[in-house]
């Protein structure tokens, strides 16, 4: 009997496809840059599972057309890229990749707080450019001053899995943790974490480093705009490892550019690439790496680890340990048969 046919959208590191290639037939797309979202709709249509990114758009017409689709294993935590309201209805499994990339990204986040406020890029382009050669002295009483962070408050907004990570680290520098989050966390773990729940507005008056780690929905689009950046205090920083649509860039670039805000560190953005020629890529309070939250060796094998293990779950007719739309099931059992 024929194996199931598995589309990928990009090469994986490790070794998923040895164990993935027992169950299915695997195809990979073999260029760095995404397929089109046509040619992704003729290969999807031919396949019986997905593994897709989350540059990789997954519409209700894609799944519509696609008769032989039962599950779409994305390698992401976030599966804002595909329609799961039309897979559930569709009987197609979607799952992810939660918890294996929680301590990569809050490793970046502290990176990405540590270079902003103490001002370490532009601080690296100064000797780099010659600037600091110029100077002719080595050391200078106000030289690149930046912001202290052990014992300032760090306002977290979303306190999931990496926000609850981001708050633990924070010990490490005695800070005072604030947080606001859909749910408010039980008291032992508040207590474990230092953290005092807040609301939004509370948080972002209060905080000297605000970092945002929620999903992209429809209510947190735009979650962070000028009415939000302007009850900022001028001295504090706004960091995002989350979603890009999270915050209007537009409404951030001028609170950079005009002062509402000290500075700023970015890791995701309303379009990616982030076109070079977007006017906060001229400003020097904000630091910009291109989504590489989860950009360790052993994270990014992993993720993969947990796209195979949901495959082959799903292949041998369990369901996928990290399945998204749980209500599926009711629609169609889990396996090909």
């Amino acid at each position: 009997m024929a194996k199931p046919r598995l589309f990928v959208t990009r090469e994986l590191p490790g070794g998923w496809r040895e164990r993935v290639s027992r169950y299915y037939d695997v195809e990979v797309w073999p260029e760095y840059t995404p397929p089109p979202y046509e040619v992704l709709l003729e290969k999807a249509r031919g396949a019986d599972a997905l593994a897709t990114l989350l540059t990789d758009r997954v519409d209700c017409r894609l799944i519509e057309s696609s008769p032989r689709l039962r599950i779409i294993a994305q390698y992401a935590v976030g599966y804002d890229n595909i329609d799961v309201e039309c897979a559930t209805r569709r009987g197609v499994y979607v799952a992810n990749t939660p918890g294996v990339l929680t301590d990569a990204t809050a490793d970046l986040t502290w990176a990405l707080i540590l270079a902003v406020t103490r001002r370490v890029v532009e601080a690296d382009r100064f000797v780099r450019s010659g600037e600091w050669w110029k100077t002719g002295t080595g050391w200078h009483p106000t030289m690149l001053l930046g912001f202290q962070i052990s014992g300032a408050t760090l306002g977290v907004i979303g306190m999931g899995r990496i926000g609850r990570a981001v708050a633990r680290r924070a010990k490490g520098f005695g800070m005072r943790v604030i947080y606001h989050s859909r749910r408010r966390l039980p008291r032992e773990v508040e207590e474990e974490l230092g953290a005092e729940y807040a609301d939004l507005e509370t948080l972002l008056r209060e905080a000297d480093v605000v970092t945002i780690h929620v999903p992209l929905t429809p209510e947190t689009e735009g979650l962070i705009g000028e009415r939000e950046l302007r009850m900022m205090k001028r001295t504090a920083y706004l960091v995002n490892t989350s979603r890009g649509r999270v915050v209007d860039l537009d409404a951030l670039t001028r609170a950079l550019r005009e002062g509402w805000i000290a500075g700023a560190a970015l890791d995701v953005f309303p379009q990616e690439p982030l076109p070079p020629d977007h006017p906060i890529t001229r400003l020097d309070n904000v630091v910009l790496t291109p989504h590489i939250g989860s950009a360790t060796w052993q994270t990014r094998t992993k993720m993969a680890d947990l796209v195979a293990e949901n495959l082959i779950a799903f292949a041998e007719g369990r369901i996928p340990p990290t399945l998204v739309n749980r209500e599926v099931v009711k629609v169609r059992p889990p396996g090909f048969h």
